[in-house]
């Protein structure tokens, strides 16, 4: 079993459908180079890519290879230059990190051991700020 993101023109993830393995050829009619193929020609031609069910930002949940640097569900984009998924963008100022399989703030956050937020209207008034510590409640608040 396989799963095959339909794309958008905008290369939006629109349908995620469950598919014929890319390995099995035997049943591929001989017309179609792919499966992929095969189901952009049911889907009116549309963009179709695999995608594993099983992979998130680079990794594979059962120790098998990554593919396509996340399972691409419907609202992720698909990007042809480096054959990957990212999810959509979370922020207007963040940025495509195809190194990590998502997106990065346009500035490094203060410290990886505190709990922070990113706040864009912050960023947007002042573009040396955007995050924010998050204060944890104290017991009874």
């Amino acid at each position: 079993m396989a799963h095959y993101a339909i794309l958008d023109d905008d290369s939006i993830v629109t349908q995620v459908i469950v598919g014929i393995d890319e390995d099995d050829t035997d049943n591929l009619p001989e017309e179609f180079g792919s499966w992929e193929d095969f189901y952009s020609s049911v889907k009116d031609g549309k963009t179709v890519k695999r995608t594993s069910y099983n992979t998130f930002a680079g990794e594979h949940a059962l120790d098998g290879t990554p593919f396509r640097g996340n399972y691409g569900t419907v609202g992720f984009i698909y990007y042809a230059e480096q054959d990957m998924f990212l999810p959509p963008k979370p922020f207007d100022s963040w940025v495509e990190d195809f190194d990590n399989f998502y997106w990065k703030a346009p500035i490094d956050k203060p410290n990886d051991t505190d709990n922070f937020g990113w706040v864009e209207d912050d960023y947007q008034d002042d573009n040396t700020t955007g995050w924010l510590l998050i204060e944890e409640p104290e017991d009874g608040e």
